[in-house]
């Protein structure tokens, strides 16, 4: 198992945290996955002979959003459009 951690771009609510989690945890291979609202990080656990970082992070810019390189606190945007 391996942990890694994806800067998300876009949320703005728990609706974008649940879409984010969900797309995650729809990823083969994925066996947790924690997604922080207020620092823009979603925390994934998951297989590596199963899933790569770019299923991660395909599954995160399918949802709606961006994986970015550094830290992304929310921004206006994301699932509700609010900001």
């Amino acid at each position: 198992m391996r942990t890694e951690i994806l800067n998300v771009k876009g949320m703005t609510c728990g609706g974008c945290t649940s879409a984010v989690t969900k797309a995650l945890q729809a990823t083969q291979g994925v066996k947790d996955v924690t997604v922080d609202l207020g620092q823009g990080k979603a925390t994934i656990r998951f297989d590596e002979g199963a899933a790569s970082i770019d299923d991660l992070r395909g599954a995160v810019t399918r949802a709606g959003f961006e994986v970015v390189d550094a830290p992304a606190p929310p921004k206006s945007g994301g699932c509700c459009g609010s900001g």
